[in-house]
């Protein structure tokens, strides 16, 4: 997609730090034993650059290990998906993304980490917002 992913009506949702502040609540979920409070963000990195191209395979993989292996070194998911969006101009299009899904149990100390992994995605790919979901969950 020209000019980067996740944009329009998404854009919205980026503006608040949290899905669950959004909310106005904030409180961790009852779980039970093995399970502990934790907070599950989800980042979508669109692949598209606004110059032309796409973020490559080697590039990611770079991006991964010296970006965001080094703020969550116990462990992350990324799963290859397809994202979907509508721009400005109402035309919908579609681009290869990254899902980086990390469940972190020091909320809210995670926010400065995942906002340097977005800005750092931003700034080297030209990107202009990566979709950030996070929800508490119960996880061990």
């Amino acid at each position: 997609m020209p000019g980067g992913s996740w944009r329009g009506a998404l854009g919205a949702v980026l503006l608040c730090p949290t899905v669950v502040a959004c909310a106005g609540s904030e409180t961790a979920p009852v779980c039970a034993l093995p399970l502990k409070p934790a907070v599950e963000v989800n980042l979508y990195f669109g692949r598209d650059k606004p110059a032309g191209g796409e973020v490559s395979d080697a590039e990611w993989a770079s991006f991964l290990a010296d970006t965001v292996t080094p703020r969550f070194p116990a462990g992350l998911t990324v799963i290859d998906a397809r994202g979907q969006h509508r721009d400005p101009a109402g035309v919908v299009g579609a681009e290869r993304t990254k899902l980086l899904v990390v469940v972190v149990f020091d909320a809210p100390a995670h926010r400065p980490k995942v906002a340097s992994i977005v800005e750092t995605y931003a700034t080297r790919f030209g990107q202009h917002e990566v979709f950030r979901v996070e929800r508490p969950v119960c996880a061990g």
